[in-house]
């Protein structure tokens, strides 16, 4: 207690301007604890303005406003007269504003007409916007896989191609990639080596095949601008005609068998159906001589047929048997 009142006159004689500074102090702290000041003073001094008040917007909203005022500032010394509230805008939409302006950059530097609305629709649709732009600085190389074509006169050809493109700018939105170029320098490649009369005109001037395909356009609807087909790689490959026509003769050698074999079952069936009718006719001549002896001896009872009538029928069956017996010994020798 004694303490607390020793400090006491030492409190009364306190200026009240020195706890004016005191707190003014503190809430200095506090502002520079809270308040993007460094970041600030720096987009000042890079002569990138950017007010506090967007600034603590930024910080506010959760967006990593350093990086940004980073970018803007790249921007601005590079000659690029854009508004950050662009740039917040973008990145609040889930874009990549560095590859926007990094783009912008590179375009301005090599004369390229490129918006920052178009960086923007084209970074938002999901295509590399810096990387379009160093294609459409830089022309790149797509190689094809082989291409399997044949000639007229069926021999196949295995061509390889390379074909430089340039990114076009413009149709970047909605255009097909390279997966669209590479099929249809592949079909103007089977077109143009099918129509060939012989593989041998391919290869003595393969560069026929980038004339052909160049003129048909190839880079409509795509996002890029074909600026050359070169014909890598021709190699001879099988002979397709003369396999084709040994698969047709064999399956026209399996028909032929199998239509043989289909004439002679039926022989077989008209053999075998001829054979059970002729032994069907037997059974009956069989049936019908085992009647004649009772017919006989009806027609002898009824005085039908007298004793001399039947001995001459005697004579006759017996003079037929002699002659079918001579004739069958004869049969024999000349076997």
């Amino acid at each position: 207690m004694s303490t607390l009142l020793s400090f006491a006159p030492v409190v009364a004689d306190f200026p009240w301007w020195g706890v004016v500074l005191i707190v003014a102090a503190v809430l200095l702290v506090l502002l520079a604890i809270f308040l993007p000041i460094g970041t600030y003073f720096m987009a000042a001094v890079s002569k990138a303005h950017v007010s506090m008040s967007r600034l603590v917007g930024m910080k506010m909203r959760r967006i990593k406003y350093k990086q940004l005022v980073d970018v803007y500032i790249r921007a601005r010394k590079a000659g690029l007269n854009i508004d950050i509230s662009e740039l917040e805008s973008h990145v609040m939409a889930g874009g990549n504003v560095s590859n926007v302006v990094n783009a912008l950059i590179s375009a301005h530097s090599a004369n390229i007409q490129l918006s920052l609305q178009s960086a923007k629709a084209i970074d938002l649709a999901g295509r590399d916007v810096l990387n379009a732009v160093r294609v459409s600085v830089n022309p790149k190389v797509i190689e094809t896989p082989v291409i399997s074509a044949i000639a007229k006169n069926g021999i196949e050809l295995r061509v390889k191609a390379r074909v430089t493109v340039r990114a076009n700018i413009s149709r970047l939105i909605g255009g097909a990639g390279e997966e669209t170029i590479i099929a249809r320098v592949g079909e103007g490649i089977v077109t143009t080596v099918g129509s060939s009369e012989t593989h041998k005109e391919v290869l003595e001037n393969p560069d026929s095949i980038s004339k052909t395909v160049l003129k048909k356009g190839l880079d409509a609807g795509t996002a890029f601008e074909i600026l050359s087909i070169d014909i890598a790689d021709v190699d001879v490959g099988r002979n397709i005609g003369a396999q084709l026509q040994m698969d047709q003769a064999e399956a026209d050698k399996r028909i032929a068998q199998a239509n043989a074999e289909e004439r002679r079952a039926m022989a077989v069936a008209t053999e075998q159906e001829m054979r059970a009718h002729t032994q069907e006719m037997r059974a009956k001549v069989v049936e019908a001589e085992a009647e004649v002896p009772r017919a006989m001896a009806e027609a002898l009872r009824s005085g039908k047929l007298g004793i001399m009538d039947y001995y001459n029928m005697q004579n006759i069956q017996a003079d037929t048997a002699m002659r079918n017996a001579i004739s069958g010994d004869k049969k024999e020798d000349k076997k």
